[in-house]
């Protein structure tokens, strides 16, 4: 990793790249990918990550200090980082969650040499060897999303993710960015408001609980000890494996975890064992199917669903 001088740093055209603030400091990263790799250039449907022109924007917050990322492939080997805050420390940080949101720095040679000729996986890995988790910067926000995710649609789930993040998120206004609310501030809503943006009775009070166990410190979600961590979110009524194996791939970078309860994955395990396009297993046959891939399980779910997309599409329009 290097910095690049503020003044020799390559600027990419649009998404509001524009020389900082009076009082802000601005650090500059170049990245040279170890495996190929290909910016995502889709806004994210929760309304914090956008994406114009190339440029991809993300607010995030280091304590109080609010940084803003922005991310372009400069060239077909090389994705330039910039960020602006208060602080350098910020801006480092904000880089450094920005680059592990991406999955830039994975090295993934050994998975697809592995896995590049699996019979189920291995056309879709040959074909895509660019595909990359989408995680997220901060892992408390893969575990709060996770929340609201439980048991609906994910266009229902991201409509709330919205309102929560309009309504008690952090707005920055040079950018006309938005950020989630931080755990503390979740940790003091009244179930009843959240569940005035649709969570249903149950999902606002876990919520809350997740909140207020990692704003007070008693869950450390950067522990590296992260089955810690779990089992404390464990004893909280209505999270269970689902939530908690999100949380590990999106937001701690798990890649042996598999949400394995997703209804993606067990319509596809029940096709492939049974042959039945309408069979659905439970999540511990999910696991055994995927076991063998040991460390990388996570991501050859990600492969699995992808090869067997267009089969999942006519599974989902009969059921």
């Amino acid at each position: 990793m290097s910095a690049l001088p503020a003044a020799r740093g390559r600027r990419p055209r649009g998404g509001g790249w524009r020389a900082p603030a009076a009082g802000t400091t601005e650090l500059r990263v170049e990245v040279e990918p170890p495996w190929p790799f290909r910016l995502s250039r889709t806004s994210g449907m929760d309304g914090v990550l956008r994406c114009h022109d190339g440029v991809v924007r993300r607010l995030l917050h280091h304590g109080e200090e609010p940084v803003v990322v922005r991310v372009a492939q400069t060239a077909r080997d090389r994705v330039l980082f910039g960020a602006q805050a208060p602080s350098e420390q910020a801006a480092a940080w904000g880089i450094e969650r920005m680059r592990f949101a991406l999955g830039v720095d994975d090295d993934l040679r050994e998975f697809h040499e592995l896995h590049r000729d699996d019979p189920l996986i291995g056309g879709a890995v040959r074909a895509h060897p660019q595909l990359r988790l989408r995680r997220r910067p901060v892992p408390f926000e893969a575990l709060a999303w996770a929340v609201t995710e439980q048991l609906i649609e994910y266009v229902r789930a991201a409509a709330i993710q919205r309102r929560i993040v309009w309504r008690l998120g952090r707005h920055h206004a040079p950018s006309d960015l938005h950020d989630l609310p931080s755990a503390a501030t979740l940790a003091a809503q009244a179930p009843a408001l959240l569940c005035s943006f649709d969570l249903a009775d149950k999902r606002a009070l876990a919520l809350r609980r997740v909140a207020q166990e990692v704003a007070s410190g008693r869950v450390d979600l950067y522990d590296a000890d992260h089955e810690r961590g779990w089992r404390r979110l464990d004893a909280i009524p209505e999270i269970g494996s689902w939530t908690l194996e999100v949380l590990a791939l999106l937001g701690q970078g798990r890649m042996d975890q598999l949400p394995a309860g997703d209804l993606a994955y067990r319509k596809l395990v029940g096709r492939l064992l049974t042959g039945d396009p309408r069979a659905r297993v439970d999540e511990q046959d999910v696991r055994s199917f995927f076991a063998p891939y040991g460390r990388w399980s996570g991501l050859a779910g990600a492969y699995a669903l992808r090869a067997a997309a267009p089969e999942l599409k006519a599974v989902a329009a009969a059921a």
